[in-house]
């Protein structure tokens, strides 16, 4: 069970003062070392990005040859500060990845080491803008897009699960989370069955799946709806990514405070570690490489589709 840490990465991140280098000191305390932070400033406010790196027995990091898994918090802010008090919806992403990395530095402490490395990142910010959205406004990022792939999305990832709350929307009227189909080059491509089997395993119910349309793995900024950011790694990296959305019944505010569900974050969690384990042991495919070069060869390259695209006037 991972509720220890959630409900740890919550109290840490439900704070004014939360910063990246006071949450990677509670991390390194747990054994994991290999942690970077680093800040930036954009028109949003400022950011602290953590990265933090757990090596796994026969991962690339030990010179073996076990796949990595990248594991990525997705929010625009852990806070609205000043306009609202406390942490916020959309928080969720950060928790989850935190929650994470303890969990992963516990599970080393006692004895299990996963075979593959697995690569952990996210950005934490208790002031972040509040933005209008339909049906329900959003925490905006204090820094744009192509700041926080170059941050958030490593070259060493061969697989991704971003996480992200997803709960300003009414296309899934469901509480806990879902997954997204697999999206890689451009492509969104179908469903991988060893996700939803771990899924299922984890949350005891029927797998859950996050409809995501052509327009939500286009590239921020191009003028365009997108149902939210889980899916903008995938614009930055030719690896697979599947989003991990915390979900609801209702349409939630992301900037609505008090909305955090601790249950839905620590199944989002346990299914995380699940993946982990099976992927660096070569036991869960995102996709399928056969077909995925089938699809190239019959319909060509999608990659355009994670650029801006041509310009309108």
């Amino acid at each position: 069970m991972s509720w220890k840490q959630t409900i740890e990465a919550m109290e840490l991140l439900d704070s004014a003062t939360a910063t990246g280098e006071a949450i990677a000191e509670v991390v390194r305390s747990r054994g994991l070392e290999s942690i970077t932070v680093s800040s930036e400033t954009g028109q949003g406010g400022e950011t602290d990005f953590l990265q933090i790196s757990v090596a796994g027995s026969i991962g690339h990091r030990s010179g073996g040859e076990a796949p990595t898994l990248g594991i990525i918090g997705r929010l625009g802010g852990i806070g609205a500060r000043p306009a609202l008090i406390g942490m916020v919806s959309d928080a969720d992403g950060a928790v989850a990845a935190i929650a994470c990395a303890l969990k992963l530095a516990d599970m080393r402490r006692n004895g299990d080491e996963l075979p593959g490395d697995v690569l952990i990142s996210t950005h934490i910010c208790p002031s972040a803008p509040v933005i209008p959205h339909d049906p329900v406004p959003f925490v905006g990022s204090p820094v744009d897009m192509l700041t926080m792939n170059y941050h958030e999305v490593s070259p060493d990832m061969n697989a991704i699960l971003s996480i992200d709350t997803t709960r300003g929307n009414w296309v899934v009227n469901r509480r806990g989370f879902a997954i997204t189909p697999t999206i890689k080059e451009g492509y969104v491509l179908k469903v991988s069955t060893d996700l939803l089997n771990i899924m299922s395993a984890v949350t005891g119910r029927s797998p859950l799946v996050l409809p995501i349309t052509t327009q939500d793995i286009t590239p921020y900024g191009n003028d365009i709806e997108h149902i939210n950011s889980i899916a903008q790694p995938a614009t930055a990296t030719n690896v697979p990514v599947v989003g991990v959305a915390l979900t609801a019944e209702v349409a939630v505010p992301g900037c609505a405070t008090g909305a955090n569900q601790a249950t839905d974050v620590e199944m989002a969690v346990r299914f995380c570690i699940e993946v982990a384990k099976a992927f660096g042991q070569g036991m869960c495919a995102f996709y399928d490489p056969e077909e995925f070069a089938r699809l190239v060869a019959r319909y060509g390259s999608m990659n355009h589709l994670q650029t801006m695209g041509r310009a309108v006037d």
